[in-house]
């Protein structure tokens, strides 16, 4: 066959076949449970129970997941560390009694790997979270868990992500004591997943076909999802060139309301846990000020007088409910940029690697 009568991909197709991927990404992370013990077993006994994690774009959005999978779990302090004030001002901090986590897709960042190094000099058992075990950034860590998402071409990430809140969930779980049960609520997850992939992509495109004006948008979600909110917003910024910003449910009502009308949409997750009322008044402030509402999550159907309702399965658990409430973000930042005649493959000016300039 000559180039010519090569076979054309369609604009982003390798962004929605690593979308489908991801159950499978979920599975065989799950099947690496000694992995995941031992590193909790080695925080454990080295009293290394504040967790400062550090990483960039979708692994960032990741850390802010670990916050409250770490603190809802063995109930440990848990945080998005600097990585500027270690690397870039030189802070001397007194890292004992810590685990750094960094989290890196390719493991190749140049100043997620100082960080590494340093928090290891300073006293921190270090551990690197990423998808390449002969990375550098694993070479420089006291310990590694590999993501086991498989190859990942398309520049945005989806199944690296899901993997990295998936893997920060196991690694919690297992300081907790728990992280057979877990685990074992993974797999049920990895299902709901591939089901709940099938029933939207159909009909996201007639979902995402009337934003193709939106030049800006809000994405709103509080706890556990609010990591989900800034992996949304990152997807439509990245492949949609939407202006879009992640805001906690309260943070809607301090000021940025006021931006709102019926061209600024928002976009909520709600979730049925605790932090729902929060999202569901703030979404009554977006409706007061004219706002087009998307509402996506476990509770979706809870927000009363949403123009548009992607939900997904309930869970078992506030920490499981962010690896399926993405989903209708990542497949609607797909639909959406096709939808405005970009290619989600080839996002302008980015590149799979984060590298220094």
């Amino acid at each position: 066959m000559s180039s010519a009568e090569l076979p054309v991909a369609q604009p982003g197709a390798r962004f929605l076949d690593e979308i489908r991927e991801q159950p499978e990404a979920l599975l065989r992370l799950v099947e690496r449970g000694a992995d995941f013990a031992a590193v909790a077993g080695e925080m454990r006994s080295r009293g290394a129970t504040t967790v400062r994690m550090v990483g960039h774009g979708s692994s960032d959005n990741a850390a802010s997941y670990g916050v409250y999978a770490f603190g809802l779990l063995p109930n440990w302090t848990a945080l998005r560390d600097s990585i500027s004030l270690t690397v870039y001002y030189g802070a001397e901090l007194d890292m004992s009694g810590c685990t750094a986590l960094a989290l890196s897709q390719s493991g190749r960042t140049p100043d997620v790997v100082e960080y590494l190094r340093q928090a290891r000099r300073r006293g921190a058992f270090t551990v690197a979270l990423t998808n390449d075990a002969g990375s550098e950034l694993a070479r420089v860590a006291d310990a590694v868990i590999e993501l086991h998402a498989g190859l990942e071409l398309a520049v945005a990430a989806t199944k690296t992500y899901s993997n990295q809140v998936a893997a920060l969930g196991l690694l919690a779980a297992y300081a907790a004591d728990d992280g057979l049960g877990f685990a074992e609520s993974l797999r049920t997850v990895a299902a709901d997943m591939g089901s709940l992939v099938s029933s939207l992509e159909t009909g996201i495109a007639a979902v995402a076909m009337p934003f193709a004006y939106a030049g800006r948008m809000f994405v709103v979600g509080r706890g556990a999802e609010f990591a989900t909110a800034r992996e949304i917003a990152l997807k439509l910024l990245e492949t949609c060139r939407v202006a879009a910003e992640p805001l906690t449910a309260t943070d809607l009502a301090h000021g940025p309301v006021a931006a709102l009308d019926p061209l600024f949409p928002v976009w909520a997750i709600a979730s049925d846990d605790a932090t729902l009322p929060a999202v569901v008044e703030a979404v009554e402030r977006a409706r007061e000020a004219g706002a087009i509402v998307i509402a996506s999550g476990s509770a979706a159907d809870r927000i009363v007088g949403a123009d548009y309702v992607l939900p997904s399965p309930s869970s078992s658990s506030p920490l499981l409910a962010p690896l399926l409430s993405v989903v209708p973000g990542q497949l609607f930042a797909w639909a959406l940029a096709r939808a405005r005649g970009l290619d989600p493959d080839a996002p302008r000016g980015l590149s799979k690697v984060t590298l220094a300039r």
